[in-house]
């Protein structure tokens, strides 16, 4: 009896140690630590709401104070500057730089095999028109060969003349029954094939005349003489040694990133400023727009015309603003007017309540920016004051004042 009153003991104290145990556990496990992100958002809105609270009650306690003493209703306002947001034009450009080129450039070539250069009629920045002669090459071979081509018809041109005698003869006498038809026929032959050979050596002298006209090199267009680099005396075959200019045709061409394929187009605008001809702007479309992305470059290519200008040169330096954007009536504002929260993008307006200037936050949907104006797609109305200065340190519901009433 006693040993099993013993036991009974064991087993009660044994279920009290661990009842202890457990509760123990419970009461460390039951504290478990919370996630330090959680907790700074669930401690960061607790201060919105008293920021909330106490900007409520900073207002109301000073419209009572401006209720008791007028001279201090503006005294405790933010000194403010703001501009009135009204729609406007709003352009963005792509900002590229670009060359003036122009459409007809010509590298003048012999119309034979070259030649050495006899006389050199032009210099660099002479004015030429179109079929003008640039240079003479020798001429002394192909001369010639015209002589000769000249004489052979001489002599042909005699035989031709006797054998149409003859023909001629020989038909009256055959008319008065005199001699037999074969003399007739005989003659006539003789006549025609005389009379190829005179053909074919007249066609010989025009072809040795041509010869001899090679060697006059001609400008294939009209334009200002860019460059000669040959003299009397040197081999000329045309390998740039002569080039034309007609600066009466330019067009500007640039290179686009392949990013903006599908906002440049044909049609779209073209800013054209000249840097070196004290920055002439010149408006323009493209007209050519090509279809192929360089490997190298990732871009491609644009054009557009320029109209005549005496002071425009080809291969000259310009700075290319391509439109490809455009809204007639947008509401922009200043970028550094734009702040951000975490709710969001804002800016600050300065609204009237109760004959009082207050700051506001608007939140804002932004477009694009071009400059130092950025389009507002949403959240701002025309005739709104934006707050263009002094708004760093403002919040929601501050009262403000005028720098430029």
């Amino acid at each position: 009896m006693k040993l099993n009153i013993h036991n009974m003991r064991n087993r009660v104290l044994t279920v009290t140690v661990l009842s202890s145990l457990v509760l123990l556990m419970a009461a460390c496990g039951g504290k478990a630590k919370k996630d330090p992100l959680t907790e700074k958002k669930a401690e960061l809105e607790k201060l919105k709401a008293e920021q909330k609270t106490l900007a409520e009650k900073v207002g109301t306690l000073q419209d009572e104070i401006d209720k008791l003493d007028p001279t201090s209703a503006n005294a405790n306002a933010k000194l403010v500057t703001i501009k009135p947001i009204g729609p406007g034009a709003f352009n963005h450009f792509i900002d590229l730089r670009g060359k003036i080129d122009a459409y007809n450039v010509a590298n003048v070539a012999p119309r034979g095999q070259g030649g050495f250069v006899k006389a050199v009629y032009v210099k660099q920045g002479d004015q030429v028109k179109k079929g003008e002669v640039l240079l003479k090459l020798d001429d002394a071979v192909l001369r010639q060969s015209l002589t000769a081509a000249q004489q052979q018809l001489s002599g042909v041109k005699a035989q031709l003349d006797q054998a149409q005698s003859i023909y001629q003869r020989q038909q009256n006498l055959w008319k008065q029954n005199i001699g037999t038809e074969i003399q007739v026929l005989n003659a006539k032959t003789n006549m025609e094939a005389l009379q190829s050979q005179y053909n074919a050596a007249k066609a010989n002298i025009s072809l040795a005349q041509e010869q001899v006209n090679t060697t006059n090199v001609i400008s294939e267009i009209s334009g200002v003489v860019n460059a000669v680099n040959v003299k009397v005396g040197e081999f000329f075959n045309g390998a740039q040694q002569i080039q034309v200019v007609n600066n009466n045709d330019l067009k500007v061409t640039v290179n686009v990133p392949e990013n903006y394929i599908d906002r440049v187009k044909m049609g779209s605008t073209l800013m054209v400023t000249l840097p070196e001809s004290n920055n002439k702007t010149i408006s323009t479309k493209v007209n050519v727009a090509g279809k192929l992305i360089d490997p190298i470059t990732r871009s491609f290519y644009v054009e557009g015309k320029i109209p005549v200008d005496k002071d425009i040169r080809a291969n000259q330096m310009a700075m290319v603003r391509i439109e490809d954007y455009a809204v007639p009536d947008a509401i922009t504002i200043p970028v550094n007017t734009l702040q951000t929260d975490d709710k969001g993008k804002f800016v600050l307006v300065a609204v009237e309540e109760k004959g009082k200037l207050i700051a506001r936050k608007r939140p804002v949907e932004i477009g694009e920016l071009y400059g130092d104006q950025l389009e507002v797609k949403n959240g701002l109305s025309a005739g709104e004051n934006i707050i263009t200065e002094g708004f760093q340190s403002l919040y929601d519901g501050q009262r403000v004042t005028l720098a430029n009433p």
